[in-house]
């Protein structure tokens, strides 16, 4: 089997939704994988143009008068075949965040307590507001999407989604927590 890149097997894969289009990719992506994993609108076209020339899927193009060619991307049945033997494949590494708050917490000896504090507080805001991000998108698949075939797995990486940033809220507490009641 032919390896292909990660962003080649996510594209593939959301060719099994509805998300047929360049832009519906994108909205897709912006709505549901982005939280995870990164593809950026860059990245979108040069890849359905290789998915297309590998022979992993098929353009089909509908024209509208005053309006720009449509391109619509299908699956071809090497296309379902590479996606399905890249997902039971077992993962190749065990994913390493890079995450700019611990990176800086790292060398926290050479900032004041100060900015140590507001940074901690700065991220565990955003991750609050992550959170209820969260809590909206399960609203959404829980009372629009529950019947959609793919709704079940959504809500799995939703959890994981949702359960590693009440984690890292946890984190923030008990780390505000230290960083206040010792010295400095």
């Amino acid at each position: 089997m032919k390896k292909y890149n990660h962003t080649t097997y996510a594209i593939l894969g959301i060719l099994t939704t509805d998300c047929k289009s360049g832009y519906s990719i994108k909205q897709q992506i912006d709505q549901s994988l982005n939280h995870f994993w990164k593809i950026s609108y860059g990245q979108i076209y040069p890849t359905l143009k290789f998915i297309v020339e590998e022979g992993l899927a098929e353009v089909q193009t509908s024209s509208n008068i005053g309006k720009p060619d449509r391109h619509e991307y299908f699956l071809t049945p090497k296309g379902i075949e590479t996606l399905k033997a890249w997902l039971e494949q077992p993962i190749e590494q065990i994913p390493t965040e890079r995450n700019e708050i611990l990176l800086k917490l790292f060398f926290g000896r050479y900032q004041s307590k100060e900015s140590k504090v507001l940074l901690l507080e700065d991220y565990k805001r955003k991750l609050q507001d992550r959170f209820q991000t969260y809590l909206s998108i399960e609203q959404v698949i829980t009372h629009y999407q529950q019947n959609h075939e793919d709704a079940r797995y959504w809500l799995f990486t939703l959890d994981y989604g949702k359960r590693v940033t009440v984690a890292a809220i946890d984190w923030c507490t008990f780390t505000l927590e230290q960083l206040l009641n010792g010295e400095e």
